[in-house]
């Protein structure tokens, strides 16, 4: 993956040219097959590969890139990742010893003013720490680990997580109480 920018099919995926999309996933299946390979004894990987490459079609015309190579593909790896755990959530299997998950910014812009204001105006409604421990990691772009993130802030790494989560929770909270439905506007189902 490092010799080749699979952003290069970026911009036909994005206009729906499902060839593109077909030489994109030929050169990033592999890889994101060997992500799966920890969760082989608990989960169904092939089902969440292929729904993970689903979501990763349905998402690709709002990715914007963040001007690093393969962003797409950083992009599918969280994907990837984040359904293989939810699948294994979901079965109650114990979780695998698994690599590290890679470090992936995402950044999707939605096409609605009115939403990206509401978003803008939830985040500006958290309470100090989970909107500065929220900020910061936005602000990386996904170059730092958590754990420098949380020293830079004065936080223990599990308090800088602990922040991570209550805002999302009360972010996701107050977009809901708002009327937006994150499941249609992420594209995928919850």
């Amino acid at each position: 993956m490092s010799t080749v920018d699979l952003d290069e099919h970026l911009a036909a995926i994005q206009a729906g040219d499902p060839v593109a999309f077909g030489r994109w996933v030929a050169a990033a299946e592999p890889v994101l097959r060997e992500t799966l390979r920890s969760f082989a004894t608990v989960v169904d990987t092939e089902a969440v590969l292929q729904e993970a490459l689903l979501r990763v079609w349905q998402v690709a015309p709002r990715f914007v890139p963040d001007g690093r190579a393969n962003g797409l593909f950083r992009l599918s790896v969280r994907i990837t990742r984040n359904l293989a755990v939810s699948e294994r959530r979901r079965t109650g299997r114990e979780i695998p010893d698994a690599d590290p998950e890679p470090t992936v910014t995402v950044r999707l812009v939605p096409h609605d003013p009115h939403l990206r204001r509401r978003i803008d105006e939830c985040h500006d409604a958290l309470p100090a720490k989970p909107k500065e421990a929220l900020t910061a990691r936005l602000a990386s772009g996904g170059t730092l680990p958590d754990e420098v993130l949380a020293e830079r802030l004065s936080m223990r790494v599990n308090t800088f997580l602990q922040n991570i989560t209550r805002g999302r929770q009360l972010l996701e909270r107050c977009l809901e109480e708002h009327g937006v439905d994150l499941a249609l506007e992420i594209g995928a189902s919850r």
